[in-house]
């Protein structure tokens, strides 16, 4: 899935525009990256169109966070300007097409590192 698709996809989910689908896209990965070892961002970085695989290399730092679902819609909101039920629908949503876009050994790698409330999350949101 290129990185067109993939935002046309979340805009399609969530109702936002493409650019407000695109800028959230961008936000949640960057913020789930803050969660994930150095090896799990690099190998989630193979796998994601290069527009998107920098919004990985821009959230990875040296120390995984830790920090919930709720707090990772927090953040996306405040770096989008959307209200927290759009963010929160948005985080749902880009959930949702990583799972269609990566492998799906990759999607179980990276969800074990975001724990489970992110996984309820996920379901809730299907």
């Amino acid at each position: 899935m290129d990185e067109q698709e993939f935002v046309r996809t979340v805009a399609e989910r969530t109702g936002l525009s493409r650019q407000e689908a695109a800028d959230l896209t961008r936000a949640t990965l960057e913020t789930l990256a803050h969660r994930l070892s150095a090896g799990e961002a690099r190998h989630l970085i193979t796998e994601l169109p290069e527009g998107l695989a920098d919004a990985v290399r821009r959230g990875t730092t040296d120390r995984i966070e830790r920090f919930g679902h709720h707090d990772s819609v927090r953040r996306v909101a405040e770096r989008t300007m959307l209200k927290e039920e759009e963010a929160d629908r948005g985080v749902r949503a880009v959930l949702a097409v990583l799972r269609e876009a990566i492998t799906e050994k990759e999607f179980n790698d990276l969800m074990s590192q975001l724990g489970t409330d992110f996984s309820q999350a996920l379901e809730s949101a299907e």
